[in-house]
């Protein structure tokens, strides 16, 4: 797997760039392109953690920590699968779209579900979360690492016996392709703003002051 343009690479925020044949998606007709990009970077990227790698299925207790531009598409994915979904998102005015997106329940910190006994739980988050979701999980659990949200972390060496901790990053055109029928059926209907080309630096900094819901859609007349 090749690791995402403008993540790794210089590309991101480009007005053009020069891409392999093999990462590219085409776009379903009457699927609105801010949809369509927020699907290459967030809808991927989730649906590949929660899905693929965490291979969220009927039967199963999910958590989900971060219900941001990546978790809220991660929430519905599970709770499409069959999943019973529950959330820890910091930020209270996101829990009705959480339970909207049919979330069992929603909490403010993933340590309110230590010994809870999950069978999955994916960190869109990233910051003091990892334990947590350590804790949350069985013994024969998963835990998938998206969010970066601090540079290292620590966790007990102890609990991670008979739990298994996986990193996930990115995703395939096949997962692109699957959340867009997923988006055209209106299956997911993910929040997100669309802003202008030249207000990304500002909307960084929003990202950075936690001002978002959703997730933010650059657009570009040019």
């Amino acid at each position: 797997m090749r690791p995402p343009l403008g993540m790794f690479s210089h590309g991101g925020f480009a007005d053009k760039l020069v891409a392999d044949a093999r990462d590219l998606a085409r776009v379903p007709e009457g699927l609105d392109l801010s949809l369509a990009a927020l699907a290459t970077d967030a809808g991927m990227t989730s649906y590949h953690a929660i899905i693929k790698v965490g291979g969220a299925s009927a039967g199963m207790k999910v958590g989900v920590i971060g219900y941001g531009g990546l978790g809220q598409i991660g929430t519905r994915a599970a709770v499409l699968a069959g999943a019973e979904v529950h959330v820890a998102e910091t930020k209270e005015s996101a829990w009705d779209l959480a339970r909207q997106a049919g979330a069992t329940d929603v909490v403010r910190d993933a340590a309110e579900w230590a010994g809870r006994g999950f069978d999955l739980v994916v960190d869109y988050a990233g910051f003091d979360t990892t334990q947590k979701a350590i804790d949350a999980v069985a013994r024969g659990g998963t835990v998938v690492q998206v969010g970066l949200g601090l540079p290292t972390f620590t966790v007990k060496t102890p609990t991670l016996l008979g739990r298994t901790l996986v990193g996930s990053l990115g995703g395939t055109v096949e997962d692109i392709e699957e959340v867009y029928d997923l988006f055209v059926k209106r299956e997911i209907e993910p929040a997100y703003t669309e802003i202008g080309f030249e207000e990304i630096g500002e909307g960084l900094e929003r990202l950075r002051r936690n001002e978002v819901t959703g997730r933010l859609v650059a657009r570009s007349d040019r």
